[in-house]
């Protein structure tokens, strides 16, 4: 039976409209046990995960961390558990990414302190929580007690809520607590707050940093051979890197979820940087990425110099005129198309925009895939 004491904050935590994603390693997951043994647990935890090997650690973080207990680490937990979070609720909903690790009383010799770091990433920041606890005091299940009082009330305070649970501290014990403030660039992007979002293959997020190369821009659902394939063949031709650009605004479709962008980021990491941006058009991305190349398709280009899409021919001159006033230009690729292999040269390119296209030779790159064909048969449906 739990203390009422654990009970009665426990359920104001599943009263409050928070979801969480907790991270584990060392301790606290009696903490779990509590939530889950007062009813509503549904509504707040979306997943939990304890992660002892320290191969499961680095593939939570993307490598093995300097030092597995400490503030750092416990953020890292935290900020990876906040956007497993994001991708698993419901839109809108506010979410917690929790973070624990510890070291506790143990049945072998271990040098240093009994000690344990928490971190909670919501929204705007992360807090963390740190606590030594006095060595020979307490036996393995007192300590594991004593972590998960700790981690329930960060959580109360996470969803806003006072930390009315008291903690069995002994004389000079003492929780070190410190706030952070961290933005989400991805909300801010979805919110009209940054115009692009950088994404680096190790997850770290960057708003409204400069964008230098070659970009390849792409509604990825999937990633696959063909794009990775264009993106090394571009970047060999141009002689400078090639990122993805994953817009997530389309001028016919709804914005993309934050659920559906982390979804979509997933393909890319520890693999390839990323690009997010607002712009479904590249007049706009022209500005958010002036001096790069564009990595097109035969058939995005073919619409680039289509008068139609632009209200006749001067709307048209006067976008590609911006295009080149801002120093980008684009690298085509091949493409088959009804039965022909199309390139550049296919094209009725007006004189005046030649020098903006180039061609990426068929010797260079061909992959006869499309998104919509590989969909098709992840859905077990013939292609149209």
């Amino acid at each position: 039976m739990l203390e009422p004491d654990t009970e009665t904050q426990i359920t104001a935590i599943h009263a409050a409209a928070h979801k969480l994603v907790l991270e584990f390693a060392g301790a606290a997951s009696m903490a779990l046990f509590w939530l889950h043994a007062v009813p509503g647990s549904s509504r707040t935890i979306l997943e939990a995960t304890d992660r002892y090997a320290p191969g499961s650690m680095a593939d939570l973080l993307g490598q093995p961390p300097e030092q597995f207990v400490s503030p750092e680490t416990a953020t890292a937990m935290a900020v990876a558990a906040y956007r497993r979070a994001r991708r698993l609720a419901e839109p809108d909903v506010p979410c917690l990414g929790v973070g624990c690790t510890a070291a506790l009383v143990t049945d072998r010799a271990r040098r240093g302190d009994d000690r344990v770091w928490l971190a909670v990433r919501d929204q705007a920041g992360v807090t963390t929580y740190g606590l030594t606890m006095s060595k020979g005091l307490r036996d393995r299940l007192g300590e594991e007690e004593l972590v998960s009082r700790l981690l329930i009330r960060a959580i109360a305070e996470g969803c806003g809520l006072d930390a009315t649970l008291p903690l069995p501290l002994a004389a000079g014990e003492q929780v070190a607590q410190a706030r952070t403030p961290m933005a989400d660039p991805i909300a801010q992007l979805l919110a009209g707050a940054a115009r692009a979002v950088s994404v680096a293959p190790d997850g770290t997020l960057s708003a409204d940093a400069p964008v230098h190369g070659a970009l390849l821009s792409g509604s990825f659902n999937p990633l696959h051979a063909g794009h990775e394939r264009l993106a090394q063949a571009a970047s060999a031709t141009l002689g400078m890197p090639v990122a993805f650009e994953l817009p997530v605004a389309n001028a016919d479709k709804p914005p993309l979820s934050y659920a559906e962008i982390e979804h979509r980021l997933a393909q890319f990491r520890w693999r390839y940087p990323v690009v997010l941006s607002r712009e479904p058009l590249f007049v706009g991305k022209a500005n958010l990425y002036p001096g790069c190349v564009f990595v097109v398709g035969y058939d995005t280009a073919e619409r680039l110099v289509e008068p139609r899409y632009y209200g006749g021919d001067a709307g048209r001159d006067a976008a590609l005129a911006h295009i080149r006033a801002q120093g980008c230009r684009f690298l085509v690729a091949g493409r088959l198309d009804e039965g022909m292999f199309r390139t550049l040269r296919d094209i009725p390119m007006p004189p005046q925009a030649s020098d903006l296209f180039s061609e990426l030779p068929e010797s260079a790159f061909r992959v006869d895939l499309s998104s919509t064909a590989i969909r098709a048969q992840l859905a077990g449906m013939p292609p149209t």
